[in-house]
């Protein structure tokens, strides 16, 4: 598996209320996406930065989604460029299922 931390800093803070319908809006893109995971949105504590931690099944699934309309769909949206950092992710351990300890295949 494969981690994608995208960032991206804001021209100008946006509230917790505003990143949340930002987020809500893009959600259903996400859903179902082949070779997603899960994707955990961000906002830090100031507001001036946003992005998100994607979960792949492969780095080429990622590659496939942070093409040039994606990115010019975030830019529009927050105003800026993603910064998208690549992360190997071979063990991945998950609470909710038990404290299930998952292997990258």
């Amino acid at each position: 598996m494969f981690t994608a931390v995208v960032q991206i800093s804001l021209p100008k803070p946006i509230s917790p209320e505003e990143a949340a319908r930002a987020f809500e809006l893009t959600a259903p893109i996400y859903q179902g996406l082949r070779g997603l995971v899960r994707k955990y949105y961000l906002r830090s504590e100031d507001g001036r930065r946003v992005g998100g931690i994607y979960l792949w099944e492969t780095r080429a699934a990622g590659e496939t989604l942070y093409n040039a309309d994606w990115k010019a769909r975030v830019k529009k949206l927050y105003g800026a460029e993603p910064e998208i950092s690549w992360f190997d992710t071979p063990v991945v351990v998950d609470n909710q299922a038990g404290g299930a300890i998952i292997k990258a295949a």
